[in-house]
């Protein structure tokens, strides 16, 4: 438990990234419309971050509700437009209509990303076969990252999957070399364990908010994840 776990807080603005930075967040995901569970940001909200934190950021690339690509090309657009404006590290993963991953399109945005790092999200989650999803995935340059809870219905009921897999990953098993960054239900008392698992990556939406989500980011309440995660 000697690394130092990577705690990556929600971002909507640029009040909400400075406030997780002063917490002690070491990256952040920057998303707009919670209501439909995080959508691609503009550039100028993209921008405005930038300019406000020198701490990692990883862009939203998705433009409806739900884990279906919808309009490829828009993606690529918007893809293009914030690498453009200087986004390196993106979040993004699409399933087709059987539950495996949607590959015409993931493809098609990797391809635009050229090489910068990016987070299948919880799609994962939601995908007919989680191991199989891994194994089509595995060689897709750039992917280092699946954000996820275990399952679809949050830690609680997926944490024996998230000990299964980082004890998979722990062990070099084909597929399973991207970090596991746990979150969707993620409680501080869940840390402990998931550490000891060898666990080193975290994802915090609400739990940075005390007051809900149309309160801001508190600076305070990251800090409390940051102490638990170094402790």
């Amino acid at each position: 438990m000697s690394e130092r776990a990577v705690l990556e807080v929600i971002a909507l603005d640029a009040e909400d990234a400075v406030a997780a930075q002063a917490g002690g967040a070491d990256r952040l995901e920057l998303v707009t419309d919670m209501a439909a569970d995080g959508l691609t940001p503009s550039v100028e909200t993209f921008s405005a971050i930038r300019e406000a934190v020198d701490i990692r950021l990883r862009v939203m690339l998705r433009l409806t509700d739900g884990f279906a690509a919808g309009d490829t090309g828009a993606l690529v657009r918007a893809a293009k437009a914030l690498r453009a404006a200087g986004a390196d590290e993106f979040v993004l993963g699409f399933l087709d209509e059987q539950g495996g991953p949607d590959l015409a399109a993931v493809e098609s945005l990797v391809a635009e990303l050229d090489g910068c790092r990016w987070t299948f999200h919880r799609a994962i989650d939601r995908a007919a076969d989680r191991d199989a999803l891994r194994k089509q995935l595995a060689e897709l340059p750039g992917l280092d990252t699946y954000l996820t809870a275990g399952s679809a219905d949050g830690v609680d009921a997926g944490l024996d999957m998230l000990l299964a897999e980082a004890a998979r990953a722990a062990s070099g098993e084909p597929g399973y070399e991207q970090q596991i960054l746990v979150g969707g239900g993620l409680r501080l008392d869940h840390v402990a364990g998931l550490r000891a698992a060898g666990v080193s990556a975290f994802h915090i939406g609400g739990a940075s908010r005390p007051a809900g989500w149309s309160a801001p980011v508190s600076a305070d309440a990251v800090r409390v994840w940051r102490e638990a995660l170094d402790g």
